[in-house]
């Protein structure tokens, strides 16, 4: 549906925010004359009162819908769960907890108009983040563009618009263990991005701990680059390149010339130099059969060989 926009806010234990991002995102969308629009509230098993939140306020205002999850299955399946069941000409996905300022969505829905397929939100600045998150921030960006295949932008967040051609290629993908944005800069599309200021939580603490946000970077490396695997391999290549060399000149100098140079090189560092070549063989070993994993993880995944923004051809 063109003229529609679908809202989609995955929640879990938001319960005092759920009122305040509904009204927020109501005075926004208030603006957009020249659109109907849906909420979709995504509650991830949530243990207080949030269900309860949103079924007063889908009661009262026929544009409100859920999905209530029988249990917490993470924000990824909730983000994806909304995305199957939007009907929108274009979506909006954004948190609950207000921190995604909802007065930004009609600049979204302008660079979208303008030929953007996808906006992405990228903050500036997160107010009230501790330097230890910051840190933790930068070092993940780094470490994830420099092993991806494909280019994550620093400090991008959840809150995108994405048109609907987006939205259905999207939820081709297959994987479970995934991280949307990143699964979204793999598809390509035109983007453009939209800068702000994150605010602080309006109420509650944040559901994604440390150990939930290490996780969830592990698996957007495990999905989006092989390096990992290929490590030991190119490890073991390079063991075998510097010992193998250095136990045919011990050999030769011991053995056939006899010591010329008085290294007296004993027992022990011969069976070192030893051990470590075959560690080595072991290591590439491993990566060989890391190329045959490679292989099975690319066709477990399932992705599309390609993407098509738009064609006109006849049907084979």
């Amino acid at each position: 549906m063109p003229n529609l926009i679908s809202i989609i806010i995955p929640t879990h234990n938001e319960e005092k925010n759920i009122p305040l991002v509904f009204l927020a995102v109501k005075k926004a969308m208030e603006m957009e004359v020249n659109y109907d629009y849906e909420i979709i509230f995504v509650d991830d098993g949530s243990d207080d009162e949030s269900v309860h939140e949103i079924k007063k306020i889908a009661e009262a205002n026929n544009n409100v819908y859920y999905l209530e999850f029988s249990r917490n299955f993470g924000k990824e399946a909730a983000t994806s769960a909304g995305l199957h069941y939007a009907r929108g000409g274009s979506v909006i996905i954004m948190d609950a907890d207000l921190q995604h300022p909802p007065s930004l969505i009609p600049e979204f829905i302008r660079k979208w108009e303008n030929g953007a397929e996808i906006v992405v939100g990228v903050r500036k600045r997160n107010k009230g983040a501790s330097w230890f998150n910051k840190s933790c921030s930068l070092i993940y960006y780094r470490l994830i563009n420099a092993m991806s295949e494909t280019t994550i932008t620093p400090h991008a967040t959840d809150y995108r618009l994405l048109d609907c051609k987006v939205v259905k290629e999207l939820n081709r993908l297959t994987e479970r263990n995934r991280m949307t944005r990143a699964l979204i800069d793999w598809l390509g599309f035109k983007r453009e991005y939209m800068y702000f200021v994150a605010d602080e939580r309006a109420n509650g603490e944040a559901s994604y701990g440390f150990f939930e946000l290490l996780k969830l970077a592990m698996n957007s490396m495990v999905s989006m680059s092989l390096l990992p695997l290929k490590l030991a391999g190119y490890c073991g290549i390079f063991i075998i390149l510097t010992s193998g060399p250095l136990g045919i000149f011990i050999f030769v100098e011991k053995y056939i010339m006899h010591d010329p140079w008085g290294l007296s090189i004993s027992g022990s560092a011969i069976l070192a130099v030893i051990i470590l070549f075959l560690v080595g063989i072991i290591l590439a070993c491993l990566g060989l059969m890391a190329l045959y994993i490679a292989s099975i993880h690319s066709e477990v995944i399932n992705r599309p060989l390609y993407v098509l923004r738009k064609s006109k051809v006849k049907s084979p």
